[in-house]
């Protein structure tokens, strides 16, 4: 172990001309340089970083400056704190996973070629066709199919969506309604398949600055939602038969997706570090694509650790795969920064990117995008012009605006405020009325509550029982594949203002009375 930084690591910190050059924060080039040296092998394993008081004095920066780097480096897993015996470059990092992280795919090792002539429209269902497994699910599982509550809102607890009450719908209409005054005959014309333009160019603004992922606007497609971008990510990469390795607890409705486009889904469990890599390596180590919800797993709420993500891109690397991160709600964490997205670290162009803005603006857009490795943007670009092309433009356009007009940001940051206020409340009400009966998992982000029941009852008839009761949680069981976990609830807190959080937690007590055969008290 290096007790002290050694010259080529104190010099791999040197930042200040860097920071002039690219005009970003201090805080931030020398988070970005000691990363950058850490993925590179300058600063090892184990590597003893500076003092935050002696390299604020060399670099000639405020402490607090380096303290900042420091803690968004321990945050993401390259930096252990250890108190008074300093700071120091994570052990457990594996020094040729780093490699395969920094480095572009060598030549002559680039992706099997697909081109035009090999898509197949996954957008198309064959009605023939009976997918594995089944589809569909519970009522309570499937937030397309759940009416609104008789004042036109959506059910407590339903999870996907969120706060619909607290969307400025003034301000949207306004945006909305210009666009369309302001129509041009172009306008009226068939546009681009992958996304109007000013748009992708706003995303790819927004992604270099909120998760660290430069891009060029080309390389961005948008879609209709997330399930939009599912498609079209079968239509270029999966034929039938193809494993994909699928986290289990996970998005079920990816699962159905997946199930539509003939994949064989394999489950790869998750415990709490997220995707067991080394599971996925044993079980189907040859597998061509792997869906993971890193930043905020769905629905165990942990984050992949950077030691996974690191093994994570190795193992595409090395088996020539494709890795689709779905980034659904990072936008929302209540302590510490937000995690990076593992696209961030994707030296090798494995990881397809999917965002979308059914969670931060509303689902009702049906609005989502893809950033595509270069090597695969040309058939994304045929596909989505075949099967799936992008929404409408004044939608599209109307978005823009709300992005490059400072209102998105607002918007999130506000969100953040309302949820985290929301948040605690509904848990400090479920502690208070179902003490002993429900144990809330502990999770530093997201947009619902995870609630461990008592062994005895079925999650899936409480969420049944939920709906008499006119609340709407999801069952983790819905979640799982081949793994038989205990019963839970996956409940949203974002529809519940803190008024009537005390209520939805007493209607949930009289629901596990019910379902436990209590009767109700007279």
């Amino acid at each position: 172990m290096t007790d002290k930084p050694s010259p080529p690591a104190l010099a791999a910190l040197h930042l200040a001309a860097a920071a002039q050059t690219v005009g970003v924060p201090t805080y931030r080039a020398l988070y970005e340089r000691i990363r950058d040296g850490i993925l590179s092998g300058k600063l090892a394993p184990s590597t003893r970083l500076p003092s935050t008081r002696s390299l604020a004095s060399e670099l000639g920066v405020a402490r607090g400056t380096v303290e900042a780097a420091y803690e968004r480096l321990v945050a993401e897993g390259f930096v252990i704190g250890r108190g008074a015996a300093g700071s120091r470059v994570n052990p457990q990092l594996d020094t040729a996973r780093l490699g395969a992280a920094a480095n572009a795919i060598p030549a002559g090792a680039g992706p099997r070629t697909v081109g035009p002539g090999t898509l197949r429209p996954a957008c198309v269902v064959d009605e023939r066709a009976e997918a594995p497994g089944g589809l569909g699910g519970d009522l309570a599982d499937n937030p397309d199919t759940i009416p609104l509550n008789p004042v036109g809102m959506p059910f407590p607890l339903q999870n996907g969506l969120p706060a619909l009450d607290e969307f400025p719908r003034k301000l949207w209409a306004r945006l909305a309604a210009r666009r369309a005054r302001h129509l041009s005959h172009e306008d009226l014309h068939y546009q681009n398949a992958t996304g109007w333009a000013p748009l992708r160019e706003a995303i790819a603004g927004y992604l270099a600055i909120a998760r660290g992922i430069h891009c060029d606007p080309g390389q961005i497609v948008v879609t209709a939602g997330y399930q939009g971008a599912l498609a079209l990510v079968a239509g270029v990469i999966l034929r039938p038969g193809d494993a994909v390795w699928c986290e289990d607890p996970g998005y079920f409705r990816a699962q159905d997706a997946l199930k539509l486009a003939r994949a064989t889904l394999v489950p790869i469990p998750v415990d709490q570090d997220g995707l067991d890599v080394a599971a996925g390596e044993r079980t189907a180590p040859n597998a061509r694509l792997a869906i993971v919800t890193p930043s905020h797993q769905s629905p165990l709420s942990v984050a992949l650790p950077l030691a996974r993500r690191l093994a994570l891109l190795a193992w595409a690397q090395a088996n020539e795969a494709w890795i689709v991160e779905d980034d659904y709600d990072s936008e929302f964490r209540y302590t510490g920064a937000p995690l990076p997205a593992l696209k961030s670290l994707d030296g090798g162009e494995r990881v397809v990117y999917a965002g979308s803005f059914s969670k931060v603006l509303f689902p009702g857009l049906r609005l989502g995008y893809l950033v595509v490795p270069p090597s695969l943007a040309d058939a994304f670009t045929a596909h989505a012009s075949l099967a799936c092309p992008a929404q409408g433009l004044i939608e599209q356009a109307t978005v823009t605006d709300f992005i490059t007009q400072g209102h998105f940001s607002r918007h999130i940051k506000r969100m953040r405020q309302l949820y985290a206020q929301r948040r605690a409340a509904l848990a400090d009400a479920l502690r208070q009325h179902l003490a002993g009966r429900i144990e809330l998992a502990h999770q530093a982000g997201g947009m619902h509550l995870l609630g461990w029941l008592e062994t005895q009852l079925d999650d899936r008839t409480v969420c049944r029982i939920a709906l008499r009761h006119g609340l709407a949680p999801g069952a983790l069981t819905r979640f799982c594949l081949a793994r038989a976990l205990p019963p839970a609830l996956v409940m949203s807190f974002t529809n519940v203002p803190e008024t009537l959080a005390g209520d939805v937690a007493q209607r949930l007590a009289r629901t596990l009375d019910a379902a436990a055969g209590i009767p109700p008290v007279s």
